[in-house]
Order: structure tokens, then sequence, then C-alpha cells
């Protein structure tokens, strides 16, 4: 059974404006090497297709075993603009979890 981030880690997100901004923590220290791997923005830009029409960028956060996710133009122009039916940050960030596992 193929593993996906959900297995190894949480995450708290939020947004303002256009921007989507994620933070994926590793549920152990031995799992932190394996979320790094995983969390990438390539990985990201794959899993939400057109839905990020803006850059990704991924910063670990060794000091507490984090990869931190921002998504440039990821929602769909913001609250007061976007017609997608759920509009804010917390979807998307949950969407991650989806990622699977590379070692």
């Amino acid at each position: 059974m193929t593993k996906i981030v959900r297995d190894i880690a949480y995450v708290r997100s939020g947004d303002k404006g256009d921007v989507c901004t994620a933070g994926v923590i590793a549920r152990t220290p031995q799992d932190y090497r394996a979320l790094k791997a995983s969390v990438t923005p390539e990985a990201v830009k794959a899993l939400y297709g057109n839905w990020v029409a803006g850059e990704v960028a991924c910063y670990p956060m060794d000091n507490i075993e984090a990869v931190v996710v921002v998504m440039q133009r990821a929602l769909g122009g913001g609250a007061t603009q976007t017609l997608r039916l759920d509009q804010t940050g917390k979807s998307l960030g949950y969407a991650l979890l989806r990622l699977p596992v590379l070692d």
C-alpha cells in the first residue's frame, strides 16, 4: 500500500488575498526526511494543476520538522473575487495530505 503524506504529517493552513500558506508538520522526527522529499514545488504544482496559477515555494523548517508551502495566485483571486465554492486556504492545505510519500 502506498503511503501518502497524511500518514506521516498533519497540516495547518491559511490564506491572505490570493495566497495560500500551509505548514505540513511531520508526525515524528523520523518522518521528516520523507516529508521534505515528498512536499516539493513540483509535486504541489502537479497536485493542484491550474488551480494554483502562480509560483509555489516550499521552505524546510528543520527546527520544527515541517515544510511551509506558499502558493501564489492559488485562490481564484481571493475570497471576494473567486467563483470557487470553497475559496479559503483550508481546503487547499488539506489536499496536500494526498501527496504520495517518497523515500
